[in-house]
């Protein structure tokens, strides 16, 4: 075969053309229908990015161990600091109508303040067995003192009401505050003890003895005529009951019943009576029944967005009376304005935020009860106490927690906080994340150590 000759191929003749590829059927590989366009990425803007990345960070920093450590002891201690302040500043009128010293009840509830600073810090690095240890003791103590109170002579009355030991001198005590710290440790230890011997499923051994104690302690509050501690007190058994998972009949069953105990105790008092129907009082009524509530809405009204400054009230003159202790929110409403009001609130809420956050993450019976009481407690006497002040709850002579004048309500309460503060540290993450941030601290310590010493040489 000559050199160059391609089979099927004459030389001189025209190229045979090939065959045509096949053209690809319409859509995508194997006949499937091609997927539509991907549309254009939108792009954001910078600020909506910025915002997105601040939400992030929040997450981010709201998921952490310690972050209700730091809830608990920085808004307890931001609410106790503008506590003193607008106690200074509501109780000064007050101290000179009784010819006292301006500062006389500010000494009274800076020397409490510095003593429940004590015992938050001894209450916040107590171990969990030493609490309950004392559950026991401090609910015999109170019972005692509360039962002390009802005695002729002994007993002392403020604002008709007696529930208050006088201790000499200027300073008094009254037992029903500490009541509720010995029914909160009282009643979670006694749960937890039941919950791991797995006895709640039976309704009796939910009820008693819980019930019968808070009963009493009820009982001898009454006997005193304190309607609002006794209303605290309630709201903590049924915080007790709900946490320790009480089913849903019996829990409205106890609620039923003490509806109905509330309502007979108001309906035998005409006192009660009156404050009832002070409920959204525009006038002062006949002999001036609503003549507080009216004028703290008037204070809170009267301070606009941002007050009228400290020291600026004019209701606190004679004409609100308690200014620096039940109606202690209504002079911050006229000093410190709507921007005041709602700082506290918010203070509050990560306050609640924060026990709520302790009761939830543990897997301790005991802590999750006793937070779940501590939060009960405070909570419940923050909304009757700022729904007296607003007008849509009957007064209940109640204080506002940490904020209000009186070292009788300060002190458990302070203790109480510690109580949350050790049970957020002695989560497992917690104790991890504390122990990495001491040799970060004690490396910082030793830099300025450093420092100041080369300055000085």
């Amino acid at each position: 075969m000559p050199r160059g000759h391609v089979p099927g191929r004459v030389r001189g003749s025209a190229a045979v053309p090939r065959p045509a590829a096949k053209a690809a059927p319409p859509g995508g590989p194997k006949g499937r229908p091609a997927p539509p366009p991907r549309p254009a990425a939108r792009r954001v803007p910078a600020p909506v990015l910025h915002v997105q990345r601040l939400v992030a960070q929040a997450r981010r920093a709201w998921d952490r161990p310690l972050t209700a450590y730091y809830l608990l002891l920085g808004g307890s201690l931001l609410v106790t600091g503008l506590g003193l302040v607008m106690v200074f500043s509501a109780s000064q009128i007050q101290a000179l109508r009784y010819e006292l010293p301006s500062t006389y009840y500010f000494r009274k509830q800076f020397t409490a303040a510095v003593l429940g600073t004590i015992l938050l810090l001894l209450a916040s690095r107590m171990p969990i067995k030493l609490h309950r240890a004392l559950a026991y003791p401090l609910l015999a103590g109170s019972v005692f003192l509360m039962a002390l109170v009802q005695v002729p002579g002994i007993g002392h009355s403020v604002n008709g009401n007696t529930n208050w030991l006088s201790l000499g001198g200027p300073f008094q005590l009254q037992p029903s505050e500490f009541g509720k710290l010995a029914l909160v440790l009282w009643g979670a230890d006694l749960l937890a003890r039941k919950h791991d011997k797995k006895l709640l499923t039976q309704w009796k051994h939910m009820l008693i003895p819980l019930v019968p104690a808070a009963l009493l302690l009820l009982g001898l509050i009454m006997l005193g005529g304190d309607m609002g501690t006794a209303i605290v007190l309630a709201a903590i058994l049924f915080g007790l009951l709900w946490v320790a998972g009480a089913p849903t009949r019996l829990f409205a069953m106890v609620m039923g019943i003490g509806a109905v105990m509330a309502l007979m105790l108001v309906r035998t008092s005409p006192h009660r009576m009156d404050r009832l129907s002070c409920i959204g009082a525009t006038d002062p009524g006949p002999n001036d029944i609503c003549w507080q509530g009216l004028h703290g809405i008037y204070a809170l009204a009267s301070g606009g967005w941002f007050g009228s400054g400290l020291g600026a009230s004019v209701e606190k003159w004679g004409e609100l009376p308690e200014p620096h202790t039940d109606f202690i929110f209504a002079v911050t409403g006229e000093e410190l304005g709507l921007a005041g009001t709602l700082s506290v609130l918010a203070l509050f809420a990560a306050l609640g935020y924060a026990g709520i956050r302790v009761a939830g993450r543990t897997e301790d019976t005991f802590v999750r009860f006793a937070a779940g009481g501590v939060t009960t407690w405070i909570t419940a006497q923050v909304v009757v106490n700022i729904g007296a002040v607003l007008g849509l709850l009957p007064i209940a002579g109640v204080p506002l927690p940490l904020f209000s004048y009186g070292g009788s309500a300060l002190l458990p309460t302070m203790f109480a906080i510690g109580l949350l503060i050790a049970f957020a540290r002695n989560d497992p993450a917690a104790r991890a994340a504390l122990a990495m941030r001491q040799p970060v601290v004690r490396k910082k310590l030793a830099g300025i150590g450093r420092k100041s010493t080369r300055r000085r040489g």
